[in-house]
């Protein structure tokens, strides 16, 4: 009686470490669930604290009035170029095709959405016809202006400040995302800097 007894008692012990064994793996892979649905969030968070992250991907193609095509561009409209930015989640290496080439004055900008979202920093990029109140001369670093574009919700007449300024070509493209998102029209603007020759 007495063997029996331990030996039911063993029988007993050993199925209850097992179960805390398989309550463990259970916790673990549910923890290891958890992990990586944090991992993902902070992802996703990472890129809502992008400057586009909110951005339009497709435009229409009409271009502000007053922009100027640019007469001897370095990608011919109609060629393929390769994009060397990430203004957007896959972006950079995707091959582009230019549909537009016009030569203004870019600027980065600072400014707070009329919708009420949170500040956008450094917003590439804006260019000279698409501020309101236009002026023939270029703006400067700290000038404040009113914004005349929607690249982003918000953003059409939100009161900016200008982060920096550049004279150059700036290109709409069409690409594919290289990480599988649907196709973008008429992107507006990429600089003549942020793309590259495509290897023939």
């Amino acid at each position: 009686m007495t063997i029996k007894r331990i030996a039911l008692l063993f029988v007993t012990l050993s199925i209850l470490v097992l179960g805390a064994c398989s309550s463990n793996n259970g916790e673990k892979t549910k923890n290891n669930e958890n992990q990586s649905d944090q991992e993902k969030m902070e992802e996703k968070e990472e890129m809502d604290d992008m400057d586009h992250g909110e951005m339009n991907h497709s435009g229409s193609g009409e271009v502000p009035e007053g922009l100027k095509e640019a007469e001897n561009p370095k990608y011919a409209v109609g060629s393929k170029a390769i994009l060397e930015t990430e203004h957007m989640p896959g972006m950079k290496g995707a091959e582009a095709t230019i549909q537009g080439a016009y030569d203004t004055v870019v600027y980065t900008v600072t400014y707070s959405p009329t919708n009420g979202g949170e500040k956008v920093k450094n917003h590439k990029w804006v260019i000279h016809e698409e501020l309101e109140n236009l002026r023939e001369e270029q703006y400067k670093q700290g000038d404040e202006v009113v914004l005349n574009a929607n690249h982003m919700e918000g953003m059409d007449g939100a009161k900016a400040t200008i982060d920096s300024a550049e004279k150059t070509t700036v290109y709409m493209v069409d690409y594919t995302p290289t990480d599988g998102g649907e196709d973008v029209k008429n992107h507006k603007w990429v600089t003549e800097s942020e793309l590259s020759s495509k290897e023939q």
